[in-house]
């Protein structure tokens, strides 16, 4: 029987986009004959993945989870909103959330843990649903939060099922206070930072590229009043001022209120768990944002299958 190596798997995975698993069981069954095992996938339609992998993919779902003092978020996309409705995929969205709790994030250390009950790692999984339900999918992103002492809260936004959404919130509140008020405040803050959109948790943590961008626009139009130089350096310092009350989480305007900043309401949840309250650190996921959706011609779609007959 010939010896199933791992070059040969990688040139039948090469070939046909199918998963490592699925390339070496291909292998196995047609001992070893890489054009027989390129047939044997196609027969289980599982070489077409390859071919789907190319679509675009927007839509999906972001899933999050929380154990053991750390709270992952991941988002998969998908093309259709249909398949985001399936119930495979909910459930291996969910299973990742979970797995990537274990990995603490790392998307590649997720991509290679093992997925349960499967026999394929998280990455060859996706392969086989690509192939199988006939859609484009990938796991776009993954991140991880921690508060040790303290608590992981989290909230998900038009929610597909437990832990799955289109908007997915985790946050670490750090704190030796009570608890369980503490779990009550993270939660207000997990929803806060679902519509208040925050990029950090201070103005110092903000992204000096994102600072230095908002600079240049700010700066572009303050010259256009024609004022002197020095004027002109206080208008962007001061509207740089108003954009960091916008993005920087202490600094915004408490959304449950909408007069309060969240600096002092943290100060009143200190007083109230009887310790001190830091934010740890937060992710927000919102699904495909930052992707371009395509935008569906239907008309055209009709006329290029009637042509097609």
């Amino acid at each position: 029987m010939t010896e199933i190596t791992a070059t040969l798997v990688k040139d039948l995975r090469t070939k046909t986009g199918a998963g490592m698993m699925d390339c070496k069981k291909a292998l196995n069954e047609t001992d070893g004959d890489i054009d027989a095992a390129v047939d044997w996938l196609r027969q289980k339609g599982l070489s077409q993945a390859a071919k789907k992998a190319s679509r675009e993919a927007a839509e999906g779902l972001v899933g999050v989870a929380v154990s053991d003092g750390v709270g992952a978020i991941v988002e998969v996309n998908s093309e259709t909103d249909f398949v985001a409705r399936n119930e495979d995929f909910q459930k291996y969205v969910a299973n990742v959330a979970g797995l990537a709790v274990n990995a603490e994030g790392d998307a590649t250390a997720l991509a290679t843990a093992d997925y349960p009950g499967s026999g394929r790692t998280v990455g060859d999984e996706l392969t086989h649903m690509v192939a199988t339900i006939g859609e484009n999918m990938r796991i776009r992103r993954a991140g991880a939060v921690s508060a040790s002492p303290g608590v992981i809260a989290s909230y998900v936004h038009n929610a597909a099922g437990p832990g799955l959404g289109r908007i997915g919130v985790v946050v670490a509140l750090k704190s030796t206070g009570d608890q369980a008020k503490l779990e009550e405040a993270g939660k207000q803050l997990a929803m806060h930072i679902a519509a208040a959109h925050p990029r950090a948790v201070t103005a110092k943590e903000l992204d000096p590229e994102l600072v230095e961008q908002e600079r240049k626009v700010l700066t572009a139009q303050a010259e256009e009043s024609g004022r002197p130089p020095e004027i002109i350096q206080k208008m962007v310092e001061g509207r740089l001022r108003k954009f960091f009350e916008d993005v920087a989480l202490l600094d915004q305007v408490w959304v449950i209120d909408g007069e309060t900043r969240v600096s002092k309401v943290l100060e009143q949840v200190a007083k109230d768990v009887g310790a001190p309250v830091e934010v740890a650190g937060f992710i927000r996921y919102g699904l495909g944002e930052g992707l371009e959706r395509k935008e569906a011609d239907f008309a055209a779609e009709v006329a290029a299958a009637a042509g097609g007959q």
